[in-house]
């Protein structure tokens, strides 16, 4: 079942009328195919023409979509052989940041990402994606052992931040982010990362830094959220809106400002309504990138990464 966002409203409006009329018509005798045919073709029509449109801020609330895929739907229908790799052999484990080996169309690839959960019970054991210390470090590991094997790192950018709590702090959460952010610059490996729903703070950084970023066209990228910016500007989080316009946080705007490399489409209505039409295209769009890269010298991705950089900071 589909959950609508509030600018959905003329669209599930129309869909329950559909749902209504087919509903009616069983085991009737009189023939609405062509009723339901326009009415379907209405609703498309009006969803593409949403879709087309969106604000900041819409952009932003499709990016946090309860039904949106995340790291283990991508895991699920774009890549094969995942083995999963836990801990950062220091303190314990991190559900909020996943990783291991992987295949992307029989390419190895070490594959780490946020995940978020798609129920409560699954969202509270993943801390919502926002990655504690100690997943950092895992990362920091796994991008590591990458590097000693040659194999090409793949991250899967999906986070509103890193969790802020005290035990976080405690355990020098600011260290870890910047040093998986030094880990992702020193790789001597290819390194595509993907925004795949939000991308938040250094939270997102840490497993962004890569010679190539690519931005799902609904997803959001910014140094902080527009609940947040607003707070600070204007004292209330109902500025939102307005916040999320300034800050230039969509792929569209972060493409044209250098910040990201490629945007890539999601079926109409947002990744959220076919997961696997959305992976597969994605899984491709990450295969063309390596193929780009896999004869490039650990120098020069070096090189690409503190350029992509220094360009962003002049």
């Amino acid at each position: 079942m589909v959950s609508y966002l509030e600018f959905e409203k003329p669209v599930a409006e129309l869909e329950k009328r559909i749902a209504e009329l087919r509903n009616a018509s069983e085991g009737d005798d009189v023939d609405i195919s062509k009723e339901l045919e326009r009415l379907e073709v209405k609703s498309a029509d009006l969803l593409a023409t949403t879709y087309e449109s969106l604000s900041p801020w819409q952009k932003t609330q499709v990016a946090r979509h309860p039904s949106r895929p995340h790291f283990r739907d991508y895991v699920e229908h774009a890549f094969e052989e995942f083995v999963p790799l836990g801990g950062d052999r220091a303190f314990g484990e991190d559900e909020a940041i996943l990783g291991g080996f992987a295949k992307l169309n029989g390419r190895k690839v070490m594959l780490i990402g946020h995940e978020k959960g798609n129920d409560t019970a699954s969202r509270i054991r993943h801390n919502f994606g926002m990655g504690k210390p100690e997943g950092y470090r895992k990362a920091i590991r796994l991008m590591e052992m990458a590097g000693r094997f040659g194999l090409p790192v793949v991250t899967l950018v999906d986070t509103s931040g890193a969790f802020p709590g005290v035990e976080a702090e405690e355990r020098g959460q600011a260290e870890a982010i910047a040093r998986s952010t030094e880990a992702c610059l020193a790789l001597p490996v290819p390194m595509v990362a993907t925004i795949v729903g939000e991308g938040g703070s250094g939270g997102a950084v840490a497993l962004a830094s890569a010679e190539r970023v690519l931005m799902l066209e609904h997803a959001v990228y910014s140094v902080i959220s527009p609940e947040g910016c607003a707070s600070i500007l204007w004292r209330t989080a109902e500025k939102a809106p307005d916040a999320a316009e300034a800050m230039k946080i969509t792929a569209q705007n972060l493409k044209k400002l250098g910040v990201i490399d490629r945007i890539v489409n999601e079926p109409v209505g947002g990744a959220h309504r076919d997961p696997k039409a959305m992976a597969e295209a994605l899984g491709q769009a990450i295969g063309e990138e390596l193929d780009m890269l896999s004869k490039t010298s650990p120098d020069e991705l070096k090189r690409m990464r503190e350029e992509r950089f220094l360009r962003i900071a002049g």
